[in-house]
């Protein structure tokens, strides 16, 4: 199979890598030469500069959208068309813009998205998935999500205000950066959010032209409540959830990964700790493992292109909500 790669930033390069673990070496990259990490790695591969002409030319069976926010349709519209397996990186664009026209691609040619939420593959959140959905807690009330980190630890290599993450015209902004659990709340959950209310702000000191500061909350279809906290601001990061059901409450903490859970029939917490062995990459090569399967044919995608536009949904929401100081409704 041949895998083209738009976008060879951090996150393109951690594709690249885990595809090549895998085996999958006949790769094709696709980039502006704007990285700011060296080349070197990236030497023994063909490089092209236009999507449509890289298309033509390598006929891809899978492209691999890492390229900055606002210019993922750019790459993924076209690969749509022509029929190729995706894997988008979340969010997938900066705005609804566009949003109905891949759609309307995928529909056609059959194309197959898998969007980039890494989160699904973490084993915690996988075994909280499981643990919610067999009932270990009851009908789910409510759920709060912390997630603060401080923009310029990100990427030590280069100055943060370059970055996507802090570029309004590259898509960035906290609430659209660290969405990861406007994703994995509906997920863990399993219901659709059904309305939103959003506070956004630049309060830092910061020299970026976006938002660094989001407090939302969310009303699901089912009636649970959650209020979610995110912000480039905080040292030492912070990230973690506690999700309450009539029956007992879920934590996570990403600081030691374990999910600990509350039974009110057993008045106790257990705890489900991570493999001593475990690290971070090994999500990302899960996601990986996942879409090379779905490129051959072998597996649907588990977080799909409607999941993707249900968080830009949301996203685009918060924003409403900010700019008019009012509830906004994502039923139809």
């Amino acid at each position: 199979m041949k895998y083209l790669i738009a976008g060879l930033g951090s996150v393109g390069r951690r594709h690249m890598r885990n595809l090549i673990s895998l085996g999958e070496t006949d790769i094709v990259l696709l980039r502006t030469h704007k990285a700011t990490l060296p080349d070197d790695e990236l030497a023994n591969f063909p490089v092209e500069t236009n999507i449509d002409e890289a298309i033509k030319k390598h006929k891809p069976d899978a492209v691999i959208v890492s390229n900055p926010t606002s210019l993922h349709l750019d790459i993924a519209i076209p690969a749509a068309k022509a029929g190729c397996a995706i894997l988008l990186e979340k969010p997938i664009s900066d705005s609804m813009e566009r949003i109905d026209e891949l759609s309307s691609a995928v529909k056609k040619s059959g194309a197959k998205v898998l969007v980039a939420f890494q989160f699904r593959f973490h084993p915690s959140l996988m075994k909280a998935k499981e643990l919610i959905s067999n009932g270990a807690i009851g009908r789910i009330i409510s759920a709060n999500v912390h997630f603060g980190e401080y923009l310029p630890a990100w990427h030590p290599w280069e100055d943060y205000r370059i970055s996507y993450a802090a570029r309004k015209d590259m898509g960035g902004g906290v609430v659209a950066t660290q969405c990861h659990s406007l994703d994995y709340l509906p997920w863990l959950v399993g219901d659709k959010v059904e309305s939103v209310f959003g506070y956004t702000a630049k309060l830092s000191d910061l020299e970026i032209d976006v938002e660094d500061t989001a407090k939302i909350a969310l009303r699901f279809a089912n009636g649970a409540l959650a209020s979610l906290h995110l912000d480039f601001n905080q040292q030492p990061p912070e990230h973690h959830f506690t999700i309450v059901g009539t029956n007992g409450t879920i934590k996570w903490n990403l600081a030691d990964g374990a999910v600990r859970i509350y039974r009110t029939d057993k008045n106790e917490w257990d705890v489900f700790s991570l493999p001593s062995d475990w690290e971070r990459n090994v999500m990302f090569l899960e996601q990986t493992k996942h879409f090379v399967d779905i490129v051959k044919g072998k597996a649907n995608p588990s977080c799909t292109l409607e999941d993707g536009i249900q968080v830009m949904k949301i996203i685009s929401a918060v924003h409403e909500s900010q700019k008019i100081g009012n509830v906004i409704s994502l039923i139809n």
